[in-house]
């Protein structure tokens, strides 16, 4: 999408649709209907408005045929009901305009406030609202989106705004490049071609990418990695990207777990609970999209992409309820579910990642587990850390952004149930707290890092559309990844 500044007003563009803010409130509404209707004519918005209950809340928008003295076809009135940051305003409306603008060519928006940091937003939601996954669709118009957009009210010269809508843009991109992942097929998408895409990304845009096979996995002694592998007829991958500027002032790794198909391994599925695993490497699609736009944005971070990728398979080799592998770290492992693997995959590379890279930070991204979207629903993830100052600046950064994150406990007392009598521990707890039992496993591969484990399990792909999110793979995660690396800078 291209994205333009212009200092012109809503009423002087041409563009197909454009978006005005309209705020909730008698006075506020009656306000902002009187400007419009002084150009589009008496008469021409009031009684539509009232007709569908349109009163400038947050959830509403209405969508008017323009006519009067406007140049522009439509108007799209967007609702912020009594909302005052800029960049939440901006950032709804680059997204109303351009999901609703999927057969027109261009769109313009009206800011309340014109500044760097709501350009930013305004552009984040454009190209953010404007994605459509329709790579299996025979009618290509199905996939069609906004061609074109531009800002209006950005007086010339004004210092950083240009910037501002590619930082924008980037980070766009790239929670859009991590949804495309996530909704691709399991048939196409596998721990191959995971590997490829990240290589052509990276090589796009200049940064390091090497992939591990089987053999060099088996070779380091990953064997929890290399057990829930065992059942499928598709190879393992680790894929290891690097974004690393001139002068770094921190270094942070972050993890995803990548397992391209769960069906449960012996511990099987039932068939509706299989339907949508492919989207169980959506953590490793957050983890390379936050690489990417570090890269893209050339932050002065040195960070780390990780990703272990296989899939759970049925096969006749396949892992049993019972075996005991000994993981990297050293310690032995008793299976006990083989539909809990991605906690036994992220342990070993986790303890590579904390070994080898020896990072400031370490935060992994993992659809993890199931009870952990009973606890806190399908929109909010779990956020485990033990590092207090680690856990608010993820989590101012993800109110920044829009992403629901909640903290969870690292409950030391439950450490107990991961007890086996026959090898130092087994990978799962009992029925109660499943979420954080999971994480305490995590915890005993992390080297004595600065961690945190953010269970991404709802969110990441949704059965309907819901505020910022798209209907399937969403990208949860990779803004917030962003904004926290913008802090730490």
């Amino acid at each position: 999408m291209r994205i333009s500044l212009s200092e012109g007003s809503w009423d002087k563009s041409t563009a197909d649709i454009v978006a005005i803010a309209v705020a909730s409130g008698k006075t506020k509404l009656g306000r902002t209907f009187g400007r419009i209707e002084a150009v589009t004519g008496r008469g021409s918005i009031k009684p539509l408005a009232a007709d569908e209950r349109f009163e400038g809340k947050r959830t509403q928008t209405l969508k008017v045929a323009a006519g009067g003295k406007a140049k522009a076809r439509w108007l799209l009135l967007v609702g912020i009901g009594d909302e005052k940051n800029a960049e939440k305003i901006a950032w709804k409306m680059g997204h109303a305009v351009s999901s609703r603008a999927r057969s027109l060519k261009s769109a313009a928006v009206e800011l309340p406030e014109v500044s760097p940091e709501s350009v930013r937003a305004a552009s984040q939601g454009l190209v953010s609202g404007s994605y459509r996954y329709a790579e299996y669709k025979s009618d290509k118009a199905a996939g069609a989106a906004l061609g074109s957009a531009v800002i209006l009210g950005a007086p010339k010269g004004t210092r950083g705004l240009s910037t501002a809508v590619r930082a924008g843009k980037a980070i766009a991109e790239s929670v859009n490049f991590a949804r495309d992942l996530v909704n691709a097929p399991p048939n196409d998408l596998n721990p191959l071609t995971l590997a490829r895409a990240a290589t052509r990304e990276a090589k796009k845009l200049g940064i390091s990418c090497r992939v591990w096979n089987k053999a060099r996995i088996e070779k380091e002694g990953m064997n929890l990695f290399l057990a829930v592998n065992k059942g499928s007829a598709i190879e393992p991958r680790m894929i290891h990207v690097v974004y690393k500027p001139t002068r770094p002032k921190k270094k942070v790794v972050f993890v995803g777990k990548g397992l391209t198909f769960d069906a449960g391994g012996l511990c099987i599925k039932p068939a509706g609970s299989m339907v949508d695993m492919k989207c169980d490497m959506a953590g490793s699609a957050t983890t390379l999209g936050i690489v990417f736009a570090a890269a893209r944005l050339k932050l002065p971070i040195e960070v780390h992409a990780v990703v272990g990728s296989t899939e759970n398979m049925t096969g006749a080799k396949a892992y049993r309820p019972g075996d005991i592998y000994k993981s990297l770290e050293g310690k032995t492992v008793e299976v006990i579910n083989t539909d809990a693997e991605g906690r036994l995959v992220l342990a070993d590379v986790l303890t590579w990642a904390a070994r080898k890279l020896k990072p400031d930070y370490m935060i992994d991204h993992a659809t993890l587990t199931g009870a952990c979207m009973v606890a806190l629903g399908p929109y909010r993830a779990a956020l485990y850390t033990d590092d207090d100052k680690l856990a608010s600046a993820y989590l101012d950064a993800a109110g920044a952004e829009g992403e629901s994150f909640w903290r969870m406990p690292l409950d030391g007392e439950l450490r107990a149930m991961l007890k086996s009598p026959i090898a130092d521990m087994k990978h799962v707890g009992g029925r109660y707290g499943g979420s954080i039992t999971a994480a305490l496993f995590l915890q005993e591969f992390t080297e004595e890092t600065t961690w945190m484990h953010l269970d991404i399990a709802g969110p990441a792909f949704l059965d309907r559309a819901h505020r910022r999110m798209p209907k399937g793979g969403t990208g949860f995660g990779v803004a917030t990844g962003v904004r926290f690396l913008e802090g730490l800078s």
